[in-house]
């Protein structure tokens, strides 16, 4: 592997530890459960961001015509369900969920954690649940229009304009944009910080993430993301008040498992 890999591959791994741990304190630790509002605001550095960089020569997105922009919409419909459930579920739990066996061993290990969880919560698995079927969705959306007119760049960037609007207006309704003021941590520093941080590292894992799919091949790409996903998955272990039983960790190994049948799978076919 070239030391160019090598770097954005690391580079992917810090962003993702990153930005999954502070998003991971802001939500669970402050308690700040206002998906539409904290969500929103990450999109809306993203897509300023984006849109800046643009500008300014450092990213390429290209000037689509209005029907692929409107095909597109459903699966910006969709990342706000990914985005908007996985904040529901991540302040709540603590695990995350992707050829045939290694599907097997994702669904075991996704029934079997609810009834061995000491820390178990309904609202967080339904919110996990729905967060699973839409990244599922959007991949099977992304996959059938391919070859598409958009770029992952395009992509992301009228996801992150979507999801603006959309979070911006359902802030409202759900009560978030009322109940904010309530929250005790509204005026420390940390909370300040992390938010800030939140939104950086969620511009920049987006970025390495694309660079990552564009310079490696599909097996490489996942074996990345795995790698990433169990450093992730062990220091929220050792960050996060978390109990941890002999069924609980059993699970989670079961679901390292499937992940990793699933980067065997990719390296194969690619």
């Amino acid at each position: 592997m070239s030391v160019r890999r090598c770097l954005v591959g690391l580079t992917f791994c810090t962003c993702y530890l990153a930005s999954y741990l502070t998003n991971k304190y802001v939500l669970s630790v402050l308690k700040f459960t206002y998906p539409t509002l904290f969500q929103g605001w990450q999109t809306l550095v993203g897509g300023l961001l984006l849109h800046v960089s643009w500008k300014l020569g450092w990213a390429e997105i290209n000037s689509s015509s209005r029907s692929d922009v409107w095909t597109w919409l459903p699966a910006s419909m969709l990342f706000v369900g990914i985005i908007y459930a996985g904040s529901r579920a991540l302040s709540k739990l603590k695990t995350s969920p992707a050829k045939i066996c290694s599907a097997l061993f994702f669904l075991a290990a996704a029934g079997c954690l609810p009834f061995n969880d000491p820390q178990f919560d309904p609202g967080g698995y339904f919110w996990a649940v729905i967060h699973s079927f839409c990244v599922g969705a959007y991949k099977i959306f992304q996959k059938a229009r391919k070859p598409s007119a958009l770029s992952d760049i395009d992509q992301q960037y009228l996801n992150y304009m979507f999801s603006v609007v959309l979070l911006g207006l359902a802030s409202h309704p759900t009560g978030d944009l009322f109940s904010v003021p309530d929250f005790p941590f509204l005026y420390f520093y940390r909370f300040h910080g992390s938010c800030c941080a939140s939104g950086l590292l969620g511009f920049f894992l987006m970025l390495s993430t694309v660079k990552l799919k564009s310079l490696m091949v599909p097996g490489q790409c996942a074996a990345w993301i795995f790698f990433a996903k169990v450093l992730t998955a062990g220091s929220s272990v050792l960050l996060f008040d978390m109990i941890l039983t002999s069924a609980t960790v059993g699970c989670l190994l079961l679901g390292g498992l499937g992940e990793a049948l699933l980067v065997f799978s990719e390296r194969k076919g690619s």
